[in-house]
């Protein structure tokens, strides 16, 4: 996974994507449409993974690069840190990998971690949770399964942990690194590395940490069988088996020629040998690594590497949720540069792919909820996308808040990307029930989002509440959720209008600040008057000789603040 540390991106990143399937190669089928949406937009450090319990909870795992694990219910509220893997090295593409739940959590709460450990070494370590909080894991629980070494290279760590339906745990593990795998560690089923290792854990204190399953396909040379399961991968970062026919789906990140995923139903999966180094996707890599009489199996889909393709194949899952039929029993993987998606489906009774481009990169993993969901992680931005057939208005809400303050009362919110979207009308009460409009502000258009400011003059003390009204081009719109703000007396802003009770055929305002529109409003919320004061300033006069007598807010609108004051006209 060495070509991932290289990508990494510092900085705010995009906290809700839209991906609109954009383009499909030459096939005259269409595979599902999908879209990302934002469902947990903050508080996560580099995040690698996501996997649930199997426990009946619904609730979902974000594993952390750095060694933290952290729990969210079901609705993607936090309930805080789950366990903190100690001795993580956590330097490029070493850290804290993978998670993975025993099958039989729920009654024997044991849970498996996988890592570099601070001699850049291979580890997998057991855990149990807590007896008295089924949100934290006891970090005094843990023994140390298995140390593979890992010498001198950091990258090519492989790494995921998934229980098969035999209740053995299976784990993908890198070639060792190094360009080519020069100690031909894939093709050696002697050897652990370049491998999918499967492996009986026990649960319990009593007896050996793990055995290796009889019907291993290699022998250790002690007349038992070695770990080794699966031989020929590379660097098999992510993978997973169809929860719904056991099949395997490998994600092998290339060399320099082909990114690649592989396939192997339930009842082939022992002993397959995936190629590499001999074979680099379906090409030649190096001939002399190749075993006589080995039976290969290349890939499902392949792509050229270091290309606009991507050059870091990100394995996916099968979709088995219910929310999406559509999605029902299609592949879903993507590469960690491009934002390519690939989706792999039965069509007219065959198997084929669609690769859709999208601007979405940095995803490190498609990951499962206990009720089939699909989920990405985006390692760089620290956001969970939940993946969706509806498509949902071009912007999404990251927060709205507001504060009472000299200048009146002082909104702020922010947003992730925001495209085809045409602007935030800004609404307030004084009951929480019958809103009005006190400004509008238009968008920054921005992919990464925006932060925005508005302010409102009021003078009176009492309780107001506000919402955005958030309106697309096509003029449908959704309203934020309501905030209410207290506005105290030392919140009453200066009159702007001098004097406020106009009895001659003239109003009179002083303008101190930048403003684009000045509008006198009725009672019950109508623009009689509006008129353009871009670049005007001081003493600004305004015929009202037509106006009826009667209470009317005059409203000053700029590009983040609008001042609003009430005035009586009398004839």
């Amino acid at each position: 996974m060495e070509k991932f540390n290289s990508k990494i991106r510092i900085g705010s990143f995009v906290m809700l994507l839209i991906l609109g399937l954009l383009f499909c190669k030459n096939e005259s089928y269409s595979q599902p449409a999908i879209y990302f949406k934002s469902v947990i937009p903050s508080g996560l450090s580099s995040p690698i993974q996501l996997v649930n319990a199997g426990d009946g909870t619904n609730r979902i795992f974000i594993v952390q690069k750095g060694g933290d694990i952290k729990v969210y219910n079901s609705a993607f509220t936090s309930l805080g840190t789950f366990l903190t893997v100690a001795g993580v090295l956590n330097n490029g593409e070493q850290g804290l990998l993978s998670l993975a739940f025993h099958p039989d959590y729920e009654t024997n709460g044991t849970f498996f971690v996988y890592y570099n450990n601070l001699d850049g070494n291979l580890e997998i370590a057991r855990y149990k949770v807590d007896p008295g909080n089924p949100n934290l894991g006891n970090p005094g629980s843990k023994t140390i399964v298995k140390t593979i070494l890992h010498p001198g290279q950091a990258n090519h760590n492989g790494g995921e942990l998934h229980f098969g339906s035999d209740g053995y745990l299976y784990l993908s593990i890198g070639d060792g690194g190094g360009g080519g795998d020069p100690n031909n560690n894939a093709q050696d089923p002697t050897r652990l590395l370049g491998k999918i290792l499967r492996m009986a854990v026990n649960t319990t204190d009593d007896g050996p940490i793990y055995t290796n399953p009889a019907d291993n396909p290699y022998p250790d040379g002690n007349g038992g069988k070695n770990e080794v399961f699966a031989t020929g991968l590379r660097n098999p970062f992510r993978w997973s088996f169809d929860s719904g026919t056991g099949d395997m789906w490998i994600g092998d990140v290339g060399q320099g020629a082909r990114e690649e995923i592989n396939h192997r139903t339930a009842a082939t999966l022992s002993a397959a040998n995936y190629g590499w180094g001999c074979y680099e996707g379906s090409l030649t890599y190096n001939s002399a690594y190749c075993i006589p009489n080995a039976q290969y199996h290349f890939p499902i889909h392949e792509y050229v590497t270091n290309s606009t393709a991507g050059n870091s194949v990100v394995g996916g899952v099968v979709y088995r949720g219910t929310l999406h039929p559509e999605f029902q029993g299609y592949y879903i993987g993507g590469d960690f540069k491009s934002g390519d998606l690939h989706i792999i489906g039965p069509v007219g009774g065959t198997i084929a792919t669609t690769v859709r481009t999208t601007s979405f990169t940095d995803i490190a993993d498609f990951g499962e909820a206990e009720n089939g969901e699909i989920y990405a992680v985006s390692l760089t931005s620290g956001i969970i996308y939940n993946l969706t057939t509806q498509n949902p208005l071009p912007v999404e809400l990251i927060s709205f808040t507001g504060t009472s303050g000299n200048e009146g009362v002082k909104l702020n919110w922010k947003t992730a990307m925001e495209k085809d979207f045409r602007l935030f009308d800004v609404e307030f009460s004084t009951n929480a029930k019958s809103f009005s409009q006190v400004g509008s502000v238009y968008p920054k258009g921005s992919l990464t989002g925006g932060d925005y400011q508005f302010f409102h003059s009021v003078n009176s003390a009492q309780t107001l509440y506000y919402r955005l009204k958030m309106v697309d081009k096509d003029d449908s719109f959704k309203y934020s959720t309501i905030i209410s703000i207290n506005s105290g007396n030392e919140n009453i802003s200066s009159n702007f209008v001098r004097p406020s009770l106009i009895d001659s055929k003239m109003m009179h305002l002083m303008i101190e600040e930048p403003f684009n529109s000045f509008e006198l409003v009725s009672a019950n919320g109508n623009v009689l008057m509006k008129r353009d004061i871009t670049n005007q300033s001081g003493d600004l006069n305004i015929p009202v000789e037509s106006v009826a007598s009667g209470m009317y807010i005059v409203r000053l609108q700029g590009n983040e603040r609008v001042l609003n004051q009430k005035v009586l006209i009398v004839r």
